[in-house]
């Protein structure tokens, strides 16, 4: 009786790592197709918010051609008013 139960609690314990016994996607093509799209557009979100807190997005300080975000000539020319 000991060996029976200790061969289900195993076998359970083996089932339980197969993989996920709920579908997290929908079975109908048209909403699971929706569900990948909303997960892939959060995945790409949080990638650019990891770039974003870590400034890789910035513009590198070792390259050569430097890049202020000042005034560009022609944009100071402007009539008053404008």
């Amino acid at each position: 009786m000991r060996r029976l139960l200790l061969m289900v609690v195993v076998a359970g314990m083996l089932a339980g790592n197969t993989g996920c016994l709920i579908n997290i996607y929908s079975s109908n093509p048209n909403r699971r197709m929706g569900e990948l799209l909303n997960n892939s557009e959060d995945l790409r979100v949080i990638q650019d918010e990891w770039e974003r807190i870590w400034f890789t997005d910035q513009p590198s300080h070792m390259v050569v051609d430097r890049v202020h975000g000042g005034i560009t000539p022609g944009q100071g020319n402007l009539p008053a008013g404008q």
